[in-house]
């Protein structure tokens, strides 16, 4: 006659619901069921967290497993092995016995192993005549035969679950490089559209992403960045069909090649012309012939051209971007950033902080404006911060020249700090 198995625990530990239902797990494991212990221990390990395991119990379990002589445990057995403490926790890595007996409940708690406890509460085996093992007391390890296809489904399902979020985690990354570097080439390419807007948004959903977020936070963040990504892509590909129409437009167009006879007059003139001014500098010399200033006006066209480009620049820049790109400035003074009119009152503290002469900065601003002129005091400071540039006043004194000529960008600037700034974040 088999004998009987008890269920309840020795001592002062409790009877649950859920270890009686454990046990009725075990007793109904198929008789023809053939499991491979370090396989399922395998599936309880990758799905530890939805079967409600640790990885101190996960070390008990192994060591516990190990115990066992036979690799492969079948349905039609009994799987009790009966360690003393001290040799248990010697193959779980000399955990502490208070520790052991925890994550020894854990694991009766998860349903993963029964207590068969003896009347005193030691762990041993009774053998009979024949030098059979009649009876054991110890941990029961037939759940695990019972549940071998609930944890290996388990643990495929944690598997998926992965990978999905492994594509997710791709999808977010893809969406953050496409968005930046098209913002960036639409503002080089002068590409007519509202780019600090976008940068805005950009920026603005991304703040919403915390650190480890779940797959479903990311999923919603790439969504919403998707349609920032369709909205630009769509925005420089319309730009460029417009380009390559009006190129094919323009060598579409009939040259001229014949010599009309206006051509004709005018080149007979040019030559009167010429032959007059040959005999003329013989009688008058060469000087009476040199051409006059023109009161400036060459000098007019490249101030109303380079004004024309600084008004144009000061459209790409915003008080967000411009604390993006020079935390440092931010985080030394907060409260320039409150406004722009609180901005262009930080010039002296400004100038104080990278050791830059103030009539560098007056002339800054009458040559750029004050709003371009605060901007590049910014970038010139951070900068400064970041020890790019050794001499700050020398490097503002550059800006102020390029300005005047018509090729300072300093929008430019500002994205590619604050680009380097979101990625140190991240």
């Amino acid at each position: 006659m088999a004998p009987q198995m008890f269920v309840t625990p020795f001592g002062q530990r409790r009877l649950d619901l859920g270890h009686i239902a454990s046990q009725l797990v075990a007793q109904s494991a198929k008789p023809d069921a053939v499991v491979h212990k370090w396989q399922v221990f395998k599936a309880i390990r990758e799905a530890r967290e939805l079967v409600g395991a640790t990885d101190r119990s996960l070390a008990i379990l192994h060591a516990l497993l190990s115990f066992h002589p036979e690799t492969a445990l079948s349905g039609d057995s009994e799987h009790i092995v009966w360690p003393s403490n001290d040799h248990l926790a010697s193959r779980a890595n000399g955990m502490p016995a208070s520790t052991l007996r925890r994550h020894i409940a854990v694991l009766v708690d998860c349903g993963l192993i029964i207590r068969r406890d003896s009347p005193n509460g030691k762990r041993f085996a009774r053998k009979g005549r024949d030098g059979q093992i009649e009876q054991a007391f110890g941990f029961d390890l037939s759940p695990i035969v019972a549940r071998a296809e609930e944890l290996l489904g388990l643990a495929q399902t944690v598997q998926a679950e992965k990978r999905a979020l492994r594509r997710s985690k791709e999808r977010l990354s893809l969406l953050r490089r496409d968005i930046t570097k098209m913002i960036e080439t639409g503002v080089r390419g002068c590409v007519p559209a509202d780019w600090p807007g976008h940068q805005s948004a950009y920026q603005s959903i991304l703040a919403r992403l915390p650190r480890g977020a779940c797959r479903e936070i990311i999923d919603a963040i790439a969504d919403d960045l998707q349609l920032v990504h369709t909205t630009i892509s769509d925005l420089l590909a319309a730009f460029v069909k417009s380009e390559i129409l009006d190129a094919n437009a323009a060598q579409d167009e009939r040259h001229i090649q014949d010599t009309a006879p206006s051509d004709i007059v005018e080149s007979r003139d040019n030559q009167c012309r010429s032959n007059d001014r040959h005999a003329h500098t013989s009688a008058f010399g060469e000087e009476a012939f040199r051409k006059k200033p023109c009161c400036g006006g060459g000098v007019k066209q490249d101030r109303k051209a380079a004004r024309k480009a600084a008004d144009s620049d000061i459209l790409n820049i915003t008080l967000p971007l411009v604390k993006q790109a020079c935390p440092d400035v931010a985080d030394t003074l907060p409260d320039i950033f409150a406004s722009w009119s609180s901005l262009r009152g930080a010039n002296q503290p400004l100038c104080r902080m990278a050791y830059i002469n103030p009539q560098v900065w007056e002339e800054a601003k009458s040559q750029l404006g004050t709003d371009l002129a605060i901007a590049a005091l910014a970038v010139t400071v951070q900068r400064a911060f970041n020890g790019d540039v050794k001499n700050a006043g020398a490097y503002m004194r550059g800006l102020v020249q390029r300005g005047t000529k018509g090729e300072l960008f300093i929008s430019r600037s500002l994205f590619a700090m604050a680009k380097n700034t979101l990625g140190e974040a991240n």
